[in-house]
């Protein structure tokens, strides 16, 4: 593993150059060539093609198909997870649209995902309807979510609040695991990389009993690499910090009848990955190692009364620990979710109401503390000929703050055929975590971090191509940030509500279907800053773009991609820059016999020299090659 260097600073603007011409290019073809369209679609980057008869649940909490969503989202399946060869969650999300990511290291590092330019904390985050989030650090904890167990991602573009409640600010991201049908689909599959990777997962969908009553998903995984030195400078055991995952779900479903329905979920992950201590000492190494655990499950009723009226009664659970050794820390954060919905569908007309309560506690020595969320939620909608409407309001009762009310409006308008125009208003908050309360940094009056969005998007589709730009500007205030001595305990500093930030910006994304190639390209121009000092948000940069394609020759799927960052700053004062880069991958699969797969994958082409995080390294020119036996 070679130390990643400043060199790719200086060539930050040319970088992302190339990138944003192919994008502007395609668009432009795709606008001139086009012909006709039968209603609007938003692309998953670099993923199967959604059609509009797919259905999303995200975007407000019920199923709906997509072409009647007015919101941004992306759509990413299984098998283009699978064709990612990607070992880690944020990888994947890094290659959709509006998504930007930083690591300390590799894959079981330290890890943020900016949505909109939203800090890692402002995402909602589901598994299988189950809500996860640290009281800690506050927001998800990437590097703990197991990308083998996942089957389906639905990422929300902007606050979400009005459906969701606290911590929606920048969007939600719902995961889901692999859902049985049929008969039973056993699978093995292994794969093996540079850097020590080595991988094996197993496991058996289907459904059973008369007329598919039963259905079952069982799957487990094991990952193991040697990984690299995660730090480039500065005191540290110079190690290879390697990572060892473990993973495992369990979905189970039963249809009582034709109108009722049981659904159980399971998933639990163990990650002990190495990193590097700041306190490191030359006379005295260690090998440092965090110790990630994460267990989720689900119990959901759904019931359909009438052809118009069903409900959905759900308990969910949700454990989060992390520690690290030999330097003693441990944090656990608990969630418990319980959640009633109703939907009522008239003609052109949809109702929805839910009642939801959300408990989290927290164990993070010295502190111990629990605080709870009761909801009122209610939401219309409305779609028939040109128009779609949604409204949404919410009111959320915090046993510590009170009260706190947030609304969305939407509205689209298709105002040609095959072209849609969208806008969209809404407010969001997030409380602040217990964390941010209780340690010894804590301030317990702090209160929650509110946000402002509006947003207007134009939307094009039409077989196998599609276009779609979107303007947003969302500003928070009341951010939580971390300043001079005040009143809390410790001397170094304190929470407060002092900042304030803007996100800012336009996202492009198309696809367009030439001679048999699959072309796809999306294009982020953004302005991320405080709004107090006008500087620009750390680990944000303000361009970034995905670009690619894919074909069939031969029984082999090729594909080919390149990501490109612009240049940002590691810090909140800007004053250390992290240069720009663009990464070539490359992928291809065939079938080799009727039940079996191959597939390749070369990330970072070039081994380009960039970092993610000042003085952390990034994997270089990665391999892997995987085998999957999957009966037809």
């Amino acid at each position: 593993m070679k130390n990643r260097n400043p060199r790719a600073r200086r060539v930050a603007p040319l970088c992302l150059r190339p990138c944003v011409l192919a994008v502007l290019s395609l668009v432009s073809a795709h606008a001139v060539q086009a012909q006709s369209l039968a209603a609007p679609m938003l692309l998953a980057q670099n993923a199967r093609m959604p059609s509009l008869q797919d259905t999303v649940v995200t975007a407000t909490r019920t199923e709906q198909p997509l072409a009647d969503l007015v919101a941004d989202v992306s759509i990413v399946d299984r098998e283009t997870i699978e064709s990612s060869g990607a070992t880690g969650l944020a990888d994947v999300l890094a290659r959709l649209p509006g998504i930007e990511i930083s690591r300390n290291g590799g894959a079981g590092n330290a890890s943020s995902v900016f949505l909109r330019g939203a800090e890692s904390r402002f995402t909602a985050v589901y598994i299988d309807g189950v809500r996860i989030d640290s009281q800690s650090t506050g927001g998800a904890q990437w590097e703990q979510i197991p990308l083998s167990q996942i089957d389906r991602i639905e990422v929300l573009r902007g606050p979400a609040a009005a459906v969701y409640g606290s911590d929606a600010i920048g969007g939600v991201i719902q995961l889901f695991t692999r859902r049985g049908e049929g008969p039973a689909k056993p699978y093995v599959g292994v794969g093996i990389g540079n850097q020590g990777t080595r991988k094996i997962e197993a496991g058996v969908s289907g459904s059973a009993g008369q007329d598919g009553a039963f259905d079952y998903s069982l799957g487990i995984a094991r990952e193991i690499s040697d990984g690299f030195d995660v730090k480039v400078s500065g005191a540290h055991n110079p190690d290879r910090d390697g990572y060892r995952s473990t993973s495992g779900n369990a979905r189970l479903g039963l249809r009582i009848n034709a109108q009722h329905r049981l659904d159980a979920t399971l998933l639990a992950s163990r990650m002990n990955a190495g990193y590097d201590n700041t306190s490191f000492s030359a006379a005295r190494p260690v090998d440092d190692r965090s110790l990630n655990r994460l267990r989720t499950a689900g119990l959901t009723w759904a019931a359909q009364w009438s052809d118009a009226y069903s409900t959905r009664v759900s308990v969910t659970d949700s454990v989060n620990r992390y520690e690290t050794t030999p330097s003693p820390y441990l944090t656990e954060t608990k969630l418990r979710g319980y959640l009633w919905q109703n939907d009522l569908r008239w003609g052109s007309h949809r109702f929805s109401a839910a009642l939801e309560r959300r408990e989290d506690t927290l164990h993070n020595d010295p502190i111990d503390r629990s605080r709870s969320q009761d909801a009122l939620a209610l939401g219309y909608g409305f779609n028939a000929g040109r128009h779609t409407v949604q409204l949404n309001a919410r009111h959320d009762s915090d046993s510590e703050f009170g009260g706190k009310d947030t609304g969305s409006a939407s509205y689209g308008y298709a105002f040609a055929s095959h072209w849609r125009a969208t806008a969209s208003v809404g407010t969001a908050f997030r409380a602040p975590t217990l964390y941010h309360r209780f340690s010894e940094y804590g301030v317990a009056t702090l209160q929650p971090e509110s946000s402002r969005n509006a947003e207007l998007g134009l939307r094009y589709a039409q077989d196998r191509s599609s276009f779609s730009v979107v303007a947003y500007r969302n500003r928070v205030s009341n951010l939580i940030s971390f300043v001079g001595a005040g009143t809390c305990a410790s001397p170094f500093g304190c929470y407060a509500n002092t900042a304030r930030a803007q996100y800012e910006g336009v996202t492009f994304v198309g696809s367009y279907h030439l001679s048999g190639v699959q072309l796809h390209g999306s294009l982020d121009v953004q302005n991320h800053r405080d709004l107090d000092t006008g500087k620009q948000l750390a680990r944000r940069a303000k361009r970034h773009a995905t670009v690619g394609a894919d074909t069939r020759i031969a029984g082999w799927t090729l594909g080919a991609e390149v990501q490109a960052s612009g240049r940002r700053f590691d810090t909140v004062a800007n004053t250390n820059v992290l240069g720009g880069y663009a990464l070539v991958n490359l992928y291809a699969s065939t079938r080799l016999a009727r039940d079996y797969t191959v597939l390749a994958r070369i990330d970072n082409l070039a081994d380009k020299d960039y970092q993610l995080a000042r003085t952390y390294a990034t994997p270089g020119r990665t391999l892997y090659v995987g085998v999957k036996w999957a009966p037809q």
